[in-house]
């Protein structure tokens, strides 16, 4: 992408590391700074729409949700005004906090924004055998902790086929996390919107809700900050879904194909010219492989969390 329209560079552009799936710079020129993301093409997990995605930015953009500014968007590379924020810890958030990002799903939901694609999940993996197989024969450091958690990582992905979603679907963030967000002023502010798309209500608020409630595990869950995003939901004019399992079945989903995916870049050994480094994503399998096994045993516990 030509970055030309974007001013005369008064520094040299400068990687900001820290994603999960992309690379991200930032580019300070004489009309101001811009965030400059340069998108995984090379072995995403999904088709990503560019322009449509571009076309729901701009559109919550102009109703006020409070968001960086969307400048361009390409097969490759996308660009936001740069916003200056603090970063969102992965620890409970105020309850004025998770009260506005309720307000703010409300409002995104009610955009009316038109989608032209079907709604499809990736399949639930049931190649865990395999990957602990591959993972021993190529030395991974993780490989003994894959082995010993292969019956339940099978046990996961049939809860995420079989679990029933009550719908409605709607066109969403679908990735409302504490380090997709900015506090600025004590207030939200929403970053990341590539994964934007349509999503049955109950797993997108399940998964913000829980996400803003809880510290990095799941000892420090706060289910008073829980039921305040659903309030601001109910507040901005949402209605709630029925309350079931249904509500984190996409949170553990999208863990589960995320790890998949990790656990792929680390079987090939070598850094790839897209994404995150290596060895982010030999720290994103521990944090799986650690992680998901717990939050699937919690699964009871999670659904007192409305009360």
């Amino acid at each position: 992408m030509d970055l030309s329209q974007l001013g005369t560079p008064i520094a040299p552009m400068v990687r900001v590391h820290g994603g999960f799936a992309n690379r991200m710079y930032r580019l300070d020129t004489d009309r101001g700074s811009f965030a400059v993301k340069e998108l995984n093409v090379l072995d995403r997990r999904s088709a990503y729409h560019a322009a449509d995605v571009f076309r729901f930015e701009r559109a919550a953009f102009a109703a006020g949700v409070p968001m960086p500014e969307p400048i361009s968007a390409g097969p490759g590379m996308l660009v936001h005004r740069w916003v200056e924020g603090e970063k969102v810890p992965e620890e409970p958030v105020s309850p004025a906090y998770a009260f506005e990002i309720g307000e703010i799903l409300a409002r995104i939901h009610a955009l009316g924004v038109a989608w032209p694609h079907v709604p499809a999940e990736e399949p639930a993996p049931r190649d865990w055998p395999e990957l602990a197989e591959r993972a021993t024969a190529t030395g991974q450091p993780w490989a003994g902790e894959l082995a010993s958690r292969v019956a339940t990582f099978l046990a996961i992905a049939r809860f995420v086929e079989t679990c029933e979603r009550p719908g409605p679907v709607v066109l969403t963030h679908r990735d409302i996390q504490p380090w997709n967000l900015l506090s600025r002023e004590g207030r939200p502010v929403v970053l990341d919107w590539e994964l934007s798309g349509m999503l049955d209500l109950s797993g997108e608020l399940g998964s913000t809700a829980l996400s803003l409630a809880k510290g990095p595990g799941f000892d420090d869950i706060r289910p008073a900050i829980f039921r305040t995003v659903l309030d601001g939901y109910a507040a901005g004019g949402g209605t709630l879904p029925p309350w079931g399992p249904s509500w984190f079945v996409f949170l553990i989903g999208g863990w589960l194909g995320h790890t998949r995916w990790n656990i792929l870049r680390c079987l090939a050994g070598v850094e790839a010219g897209a994404g995150p480094e290596l060895a982010l994503s030999h720290e994103s399998v521990r944090n799986g492989l650690r992680g998901l096994p717990d939050l699937f045993s919690r699964l009871p516990e999670l659904q007192d969390l409305r009360g």
